[in-house]
Formats: structure tokens, C-alpha cells, sequence
């Protein structure tokens, strides 16, 4: 996994190192998210995927993963947001989850950040709102929040598939 673009200073207030977990920080949306690293398999520019027929309209389609089929999903769209603007800075974070592999489009990786347990908060219950329930956690940097996305909401439900069969 390349990661040239994640060398900036840590955010004041979430040291780089300590006992919490570690999390790659993107934006989306115009707003900050974050996933756990282990789930990263790589980083990669952005490409324009092939169109899959019937998709939903979050699912922009696919691309070549080095003689893999990779769905790519546009996830400001899954997150109930406009569409991600074509920018060069763009990237696709391929993140896997069980035997699933997914390209998520976000409009730029921001860093690898450590918040320690006390930083951490509950996403507060406030509508029955889906990207309310995709956040599992949250966290402050400086002003901003960090909402920690679960992989297990934010990816599409297969049909006919026990999510068993994933683990």
C-alpha cells in the first residue's frame, strides 16, 4: 500500500501513536470520516469505472484491480450526500471486509491518526437517519468532527448472502 500522501503533520489533539486504534481520515462530502486502517487494502488514483447495469446510484461501477473486478462506489452518494465533483485529487480507498472487496471514491485522503479511548464518543441517536447508523464512532480534531464509518453498514447488503459467509 502506497502511502506517499499521508506523511502530513498529525491533527492537533489526536496524537499519532498511543493505545486507541489507528484510522485512515479522509474527506467526503466536505466533511471528515474515518475508517479503520486495517480494513484498507490500498489507495489508489482515481479511474473511471465501467458502468454496472441496474446499480444502485451510489455504485458507479467497476475497475480493474490488476486482473480483479473492483465495485467501486461513490460513498458521499451512499452517505446521502451530491455525488463526488470529478477532481484530480480524488482517490479510491479499497477497503476489505471479510472475503468483500470495495472501492470507495472520496475527494482526498487526509492522514492516519491513533485517538486514544477517551477521545471517542457515541454518535448521538438523533433520527433513524441511514448515515447516522453507518458512523460507529466519533472523534474532535481541533474543531471538526471525525465520524468513524463501520464497513459492515456502509457496504450493500448482498442478497441470498449470509453475512456469516463473509467472516
Amino acid at each position: 500500500m502506497t502511502m506517499e500522501t499521508l506523511e502530513a503533520p498529525p491533527p492537533t489533539g489526536v496524537p499519532r501513536r498511543g493505545d486507541g486504534m489507528e484510522l485512515l481520515t479522509f474527506q467526503c462530502g466536505g466533511r471528515a470520516f474515518a475508517v479503520d486502517i486495517m480494513a484498507v487494502r490500498e489507495i489508489r488514483s482515481w479511474s473511471a469505472p465501467t458502468p454496472l447495469p441496474h446499480a444502485p446510484p451510489f455504485m458507479l461501477g467497476m475497475v480493474n484491480l490488476r486482473g480483479s473486478v473492483l465495485p467501486v462506489m461513490d460513498l458521499a452518494a451512499r452517505l446521502g450526500e451530491r455525488p463526488t465533483a470529478d477532481s484530480p485529487r480524488n482517490v479510491i480507498i479499497v477497503i476489505q471486509q471479510g472475503m468483500r472487496v470495495h472501492g470507495l471514491l472520496v475527494e482526498a485522503v487526509s492522514d492516519i491518526v491513533h485517538p486514544v479511548p477517551e477521545q471517542l464518543q457515541d454518535v448521538p441517536k438523533v433520527t433513524s437517519d441511514e448515515e447516522t447508523s453507518m458512523a460507529e464512532r466519533l472523534f474532535v480534531v481541533e474543531d471538526a468532527m471525525v465520524q468513524i464509518l463501520s464497513m459492515e453498514r456502509v457496504l450493500p447488503a448482498l442478497p441470498g448472502l449470509a453475512e456469516d459467509a463473509l467472516q
